[in-house]
C-alpha cells in the first residue's frame, strides 16, 4: 500500500548561551572579559529523493529534532554549531504546516519538492548567544552578562505526497486499468475480476528504444469522486501532475447494455476530472478500449470508428488487450510520441516540466514550468503594541521584543540595564510613557514580569 500522507512534529535545534568570563592568568590581574559565543542550533532540512517513491518511513518516525549549540565558554572559545538534520523525501511531497497552534512557529507555511536534489528548510535552528566580550565598550569595560541561545523553531507538519508521472490511467472501476500496467510495464498490481481491486496507485516504467516513462494507475474514480465521494480527493490529487491522460474505457458493455453504457461511463470520469480541476479536462488524452479480446473483431473496429468521430482527430483511440497483447504497442508508441524525450519529465518528474521556473497561473491555463521546489510564508509579524493590563502593569506584545527578553537574565542587574537600553533605542519605553507608564512599574513580556525603572 502507498503512504501518502504523514505527519510529524518538527523541533530544529537550540542555540547555545554564550559565556561570561574573563581572562584569568598571572601576572594579568585585571583581565578583560573574554567569554565565547554559544553555536547555533541545526536546522531541519528536507531532501528531494527520487529513490523515495512514498512516505512510509514516516509511519514511526514522528518526531524529528535537530542537535543544539554548543555553549560558548572562555577564552573565547565558541561553541560548536547543532547538526542539520537531513530528512529524505520522494518526489511530489507537499509540506504544509498544521492548522491553528499545532503549527507553531511554522504556520502559514508551505513548501513543494518536486526536483530530485531540490533542499528546503522547514525549521530554522536558534541562534547562538554572545559572550559577554561582544558587549564591552569603552563605558562598560566589564559587562558581567551574556546573552542566552535562542530555542529553534518547532511544530506539526503535514506531509502529503502527489504521484510524480508522465502518463496516468484513468477509468470506472474495474476497468482494465491494473491489467493494462501490467502489460505495459513491469509493475505488478493487483488484478482481480472486482471493483475497487486496486486501491492506492500503482507506478510502473515503459520501457522502449532506450527511453522510460513513467506510468500511475490511479485507482477507480466513481460519481461524486470531485466531491469527495469515496476516497476522490485522494484519487484525484494524484492525478494532477501527470502531463498525459489515457482514458481506459471498457469494451465489455457492448455485451449488455450497448453503447448507451460507454457513453455514460466516459462523461462520468471526464466530467469527475473537470469538476476537481479544470486543468485536467485540457491535458492532453488517449482513449484506450480495454478487453477487445472479449468483443467481435468486427464490433471492435466499429466502435473505434465510432469513438473517433465522437471525440475527433485530437485524441487518438485504440483498443487494447491485455489478455491477448493486442493493440499495446500501438498505445506505447503513440505515448513515446505525445511525450519526446526533449519534454520528457526529469526521473520522476512529470513529462514536459522542466526544474527553474515557477508554476504560475490559473486553472486550464498552459502550465508554467516547475521550480525546484516552492516555498510559501506569511508575511512576519513585525513591531511591538503595548496594554495597559491593571493600574501599574503594562504589557509589551511582539515576536521581536520578546526573543530580545529571552536572551538575558533579568536577575542579573548588568543584564537588566543592557536591555534597559534596548528597549530605549527600538522606542519601547517611549510607548509605555505614552500609555502613562512611570518608572518603577511592572513590565511584562514573553510571560516574564519585571520591574522597570529606567535611568
Amino acid at each position: 500500500m502507498l503512504d501518502d500522507r504523514a505527519r510529524i512534529h518538527v523541533e530544529a535545534g537550540a542555540g547555545g548561551s554564550g559565556s561570561a568570563s574573563f581572562r584569568r592568568e598571572a601576572h594579568v590581574p585585571r583581565g578583560g572579559p573574554d567569554g565565547g559565543d554559544g553555536g547555533r542550533g541545526g536546522d531541519i532540512v528536507f531532501v528531494c529523493d527520487a529513490s523515495l517513491r512514498d512516505l512510509r518511513a514516516f509511519r514511526r518516525r514522528t518526531q524529528l529534532r535537530a542537535g543544539r549549540g554548543g555553549h560558548g565558554e572562555g577564552a573565547q572559545r565558541h561553541g560548536a554549531d547543532g547538526e542539520t538534520l537531513s530528512v529524505r523525501v520522494p518526489p511530489g511531497t507537499q509540506v504544509a504546516a498544521a492548522e491553528g497552534a499545532d503549527g507553531g512557529e511554522l504556520e502559514g507555511r508551505r513548501w513543494e519538492l518536486l526536483v530530485p536534489g531540490a533542499a528546503v528548510t522547514v525549521a530554522r535552528g536558534g541562534s547562538g548567544g554572545r559572550g559577554n566580550k561582544r558587549f564591552a565598550t569603552a563605558t562598560r569595560q566589564t559587562p558581567r552578562f551574556a546573552e542566552r541561545g535562542l530555542p529553534g523553531e518547532q511544530g506539526w507538519l503535514e506531509l502529503r505526497l502527489r504521484l510524480l508521472a508522465d502518463v496516468g490511467l484513468v477509468g470506472l472501476p474495474n476497468a482494465g486499468k491494473s491489467s493494462l500496467l501490467a502489460r505495459l510495464t513491469r509493475a505488478r498490481p493487483k488484478v482481480a475480476d472486482y471493483p475497487f481491486t486496486t486501491l492506492s496507485p500503482v507506478l510502473g516504467v515503459l520501457e522502449r528504444d532506450d527511453r522510460q516513462l513513467v506510468v500511475a494507475d490511479i485507482p477507480g474514480l466513481i460519481e461524486g469522486a470531485s466531491a469527495g465521494a469515496g476516497l476522490g480527493h485522494e484519487f484525484l490529487a494524484h492525478v494532477e501532475r501527470t502531463r498525459l491522460l489515457v482514458h481506459v474505457l471498457d469494451l465489455a458493455p457492448e455485451l449488455s447494455g450497448g453503447d448507451a453504457d460507454m457513453l455514460a461511463n466516459h462523461e462520468t470520469v471526464e466530467s469527475e476530472l473537470a469538476a476537481h480541476d479544470p486543468r485536467l479536462a485540457a491535458l492532453p488524452r488517449l482513449l484506450a478500449l480495454s478487453k477487445a479480446d472479449l468483443v467481435a473483431p468486427e464490433r471492435v473496429r466499429e466502435t473505434i470508428e465510432l469513438w473517433r468521430e465522437r471525440l475527433g482527430p485530437d485524441v487518438p483511440v485504440f483498443a487494447t488487450s491485455a489478455a491477448t497483447g493486442a493493440g499495446l504497442g500501438e498505445l506505447a508508441g503513440e505515448l513515446l510520441r505525445l511525450l519526446p524525450p526533449e519534454q520528457q519529465a526529469l526521473p520522476g518528474l512529470p513529462g514536459g516540466i522542466a526544474p527553474g521556473a515557477i508554476r504560475e497561473g490559473s486553472a486550464g491555463a498552459p502550465e508554467a514550468s516547475l521550480a525546484e521546489h516552492m516555498v510559501f510564508r506569511p508575511r512576519p509579524r513585525e513591531g511591538f503594541h503595548v496594554e495597559q493590563l491593571a493600574a501599574g502593569t503594562f504589557a509589551v506584545r511582539g515576536k521581536g521584543i520578546e526573543r530580545l527578553v529571552e536572551r538575558f537574565d533579568l536577575d542579573n542587574e548588568d543584564a537588566l540595564a543592557h536591555l534597559e537600553d534596548r528597549l530605549r533605542t527600538i522606542g519601547v519605553i517611549k510607548e509605555l510613557e505614552a500609555h502613562g507608564f512611570e518608572p518603577g512599574d511592572e513590565v511584562q513580556i514573553a510571560g516574564v514580569t519585571f520591574e522597570l525603572d529606567p535611568r
